[in-house]
């Protein structure tokens, strides 16, 4: 099930054309720690969330190309 809503969400990212970098770089994170978070909890539904919110403040927080 948490599959699927990861392949939607990266389904989504095309809809991204007109965010900022940092937008950009949050949805990647989160996107990326949600496949992490399943990945290393077996596909628990709170593993994948988890790993959602960790990697979007990671995302959110990284520096912005000048």
């Amino acid at each position: 099930m948490s599959y699927i809503v990861i392949a939607v969400f990266f389904s989504g990212l095309s809809a991204c054309a007109e965010m900022s970098t940092r937008d950009k770089n949050t949805a990647v994170g989160a996107g990326a720690g949600a496949v992490a978070g399943a990945i290393l909890t077996g596909g628990s539904g709170v593993g994948t969330v988890g790993g959602a919110v960790v990697g979007g403040v990671v995302g959110h927080e990284m520096k912005k190309k000048d």
